[in-house]
C-alpha cells in the first residue's frame, strides 16, 4: 500500500462499471479488480453486479477467505471520500391498511346474502299457503 492513498469519490469508482474496467468500493478502500475477472471463483457478473454502490456487505456476505483477503491488497488503488458515497436508502413498507377486527361492513353483506334468500322464500311459501284453494 502507498503511504498516502489517492483519494476517490464515488462518482469516479462508479463510472468504472465494466468488465475491461472494474473498481470496487469495500471498507471505505477502493480496489481495481480488472485483472482478476477472469479468475474470480463466482465470475465476473458477481464483482460486476457490485460496481456503482459500497460493496462492503456483498463482500462480507459471502465468508471469503484469508487469502482472498489478502490477495486484495495487490489490487487496492486508494480510499473513497466518504462525503462523496450517497446515503444509504432505508426500506419503508408501504402502508397497509388497518386490520379491522371487527369488519362490520364485510358482516352485513355475508348476513343479508343469507337472510335475503331466505327471506325470499319464506314469503313464497307463505304465498302459497295463504293462495291454495282448499
Amino acid at each position: 500500500m502507498a503511504s498516502d492513498p489517492k483519494v476517490h469519490t464515488f462518482e469516479e469508482v462508479a463510472n468504472h462499471n465494466k468488465t475491461k474496467d472494474c473498481w470496487l468500493i469495500i471498507s471505505g478502500k477502493v480496489y481495481d479488480v480488472t485483472p482478476f475477472m477472469d479468475d474470480h471463483p463466482g465470475g465476473d457478473e458477481v464483482l460486476l453486479s457490485a460496481t456503482g454502490k459500497d460493496a462492503t456487505n456483498d463482500f462480507e456476505d459471502v465468508g471469503h477467505s484469508d487469502s482472498a483477503r489478502e490477495m486484495m491488497e495487490k489490487y487496492y488503488i486508494g480510499e473513497i471520500d466518504p462525503k462523496t458515497v450517497p446515503a444509504k436508502r432505508i426500506y419503508i413498507p408501504p402502508q397497509q391498511t388497518p386490520y379491522n377486527p371487527d369488519k362490520t361492513p364485510e358482516f352485513v353483506i355475508k348476513i343479508l346474502q343469507f337472510l335475503v334468500p331466505l327471506l325470499i322464500l319464506g314469503l313464497a311459501i307463505a304465498v302459497r299457503h295463504y293462495t291454495k284453494k282448499e
